[in-house]
């Protein structure tokens, strides 16, 4: 390595340097010129551990094992987890958590997905059951000091679809008055496709956006989640995805998805590894996604918000290498944006 501080003053070798990286990065936009910076400052990346290690998604396995996986491994600021059935287990996970500095939020997803469970269900004996399972989830989330708790928007029919999206505003509306009676955690949705696989109400930009106005008209404890896996399913952009829901969205995931033959693996939502074979999103379309947060302020040094892979071993697909995968692929895409 060359010593410049015999040759140039203190000074001269700082802005040197910071000409030299200036050139060596050639990032440049509206006329100026980026330095690359650590991803920590603009925010904290996490990890969906049940769908990293689906063999934990039902709220039994080897769950605390996995999560001190993820808790060793200083790149991941967040873990999300989700029902945990044993208390002596959920006490594990939140020892390891606490112990070793890693947040956790709370995906309830898989207490309705798994369970065939309809939040915005027209059967109001269904109806009841998924709000009480999310509920029973709102308890487990904060029990964890979990930093926040997402769930999806059920299956809906066309001819009955305001119906089933008014009785999702009704029941939201409850977990949001459950969740801020205990305390200040935010209760988020998760924009899902509305066709393809898990067939959502909510679903499109424009209905999100409808959907997220009116909840935060009576409480300040919902966000919105958007997710790079599901743009594709949904047959939008990042800009048409995020941009129509940009003051409401509060968490973030990144992933894959095979959408362009049903025939194909992995089809649908199944959130397979970057460079999946036939997959839609590798290191250009995070790159996009991640320049579009950045724009809205989401991503920034004041918010750092959580932006967390969720990704899935395909068949016998190794999780640490999958896991390892998107890491790469993460760290080549901050490089871009």
């Amino acid at each position: 390595m060359n010593d410049y501080s015999g040759k140039i003053k203190k000074g001269e070798l700082a802005q040197s340097q910071a000409n030299a990286g200036c050139e060596w990065q050639d990032y440049m936009r509206e006329g100026m010129c980026f330095m690359d910076e650590a991803m920590r400052k603009y925010m904290r990346v996490g990890i969906v551990h049940f769908m990293a290690y689906p063999n934990t998604i039902k709220g039994e396995g080897p769950i605390a094992e996995t999560v001190k996986k993820i808790a060793l491994d200083d790149y991941f600021e967040v873990a999300e987890v989700t029902w945990i059935k044993d208390p002596g287990v959920r006490n594990e996970v939140k020892k390891i958590a606490e112990t070793a500095h890693l947040e956790l939020a709370y995906g309830g997803q898989p207490r309705l997905l798994t369970t065939g469970l309809n939040i915005n269900d027209l059967n109001e004996e269904g109806r009841q059951k998924a709000l009480a399972t999310l509920k029973e989830g709102i308890d487990e989330a904060y029990e964890l000091g979990a930093a926040g708790f997402a769930f999806l928007s059920g299956k809906y029919q066309e001819d009955k679809k305001e119906e089933a999206y008014q009785a999702l505003v009704k029941s939201t509306k409850e977990l949001c008055q459950y969740a801020k009676s205990k305390g200040s955690m935010k209760v988020v949705l998760e924009v899902f496709d509305f066709d393809i696989d898990k067939k959502s109400i909510i679903g499109p930009a424009a209905l999100a956006k409808r959907f997220a106005e009116e909840i935060t008209q009576e409480y300040d404890n919902f966000g919105l989640m958007v997710d790079l896996s599901h743009i594709p399913q949904l047959r939008e952009t990042a800009e048409e995805a995020i941009l129509p829901v940009k003051d409401y969205i509060v968490h973030a995931h990144i992933g894959n998805c095979v959408v362009k033959d049903p025939s194909w693996p992995a089809y649908g939502d199944v959130h397979p590894r970057f460079c999946f074979p036939g997959g839609e999103n590798d290191v250009d379309q995070l790159v996009e996604f991640l320049r579009v947060l950045k724009s809205i302020g989401f991503i920034s040094k004041e918010k750092r918000p959580i932006v967390s892979f969720e990704v899935k071993p395909y068949g016998d697909e190794d999780p640490d290498l999958v896991i390892a995968n998107a890491k790469r692929v993460l760290n080549l895409a901050w490089d871009r944006v």
